[in-house]
């Protein structure tokens, strides 16, 4: 019977090594992405707000050439610009078409946010339902909740 109970702790023990833990290191790795991508648009959206605040209508700028190389660049008319849109394709906005297409950008970054938080807060639930099983199959006494996290 102790054999039983050694080799489904064990069991349970790997599950949890081997799939939740890689599993929960992976999506706080993917809504880290999203987040930098919130960041970006919120930089961008910032930009746009203070050239229309402030009434720009040319600039002089470093640009990044690669390899942390850049060359300054002087740009005529600031009414336009180029927005990645992703997979390397650019879009020509106007301000107020950028500020629409960020708007919409940040609402869906928003929601990817909000499904990596629970997918994150399932794994981290299911661990502890896991840890609580082999509690339970070795029988000890259950621990007193503490606040905050647990691992």
């Amino acid at each position: 019977m102790e054999n039983y109970r050694q080799e489904k702790v064990q069991k349970f023990e790997e599950f949890v090594d081997r799939r939740l833990k890689p599993d929960l290191v992976r999506a706080i790795a993917e809504r880290d992405k999203v987040f930098e991508q919130q960041k970006i648009f919120s930089d961008l959206r910032n930009n746009i707000e203070n050239l229309e605040k402030n009434s720009v209508t040319s600039l002089r700028t470093l640009v990044n050439l690669g390899s942390e190389v850049y060359m300054q660049a002087d740009v005529p008319d600031t009414q336009h610009i180029f927005v990645d849109i992703g997979l390397g394709f650019h879009v020509e906005f106007t301000w107020s078409e950028a500020l629409k297409y960020i708007s919409l950008r940040e609402e869906k970054i928003a929601r990817q946010i909000e499904e990596y938080t629970h997918q994150i807060a399932s794994i981290k639930a299911q661990i502890k339902m896991v840890y609580e099983g082999i509690r339970e199959l070795l029988q000890f006494p259950a621990e007193k909740s503490l606040p905050g996290p647990t691992f």
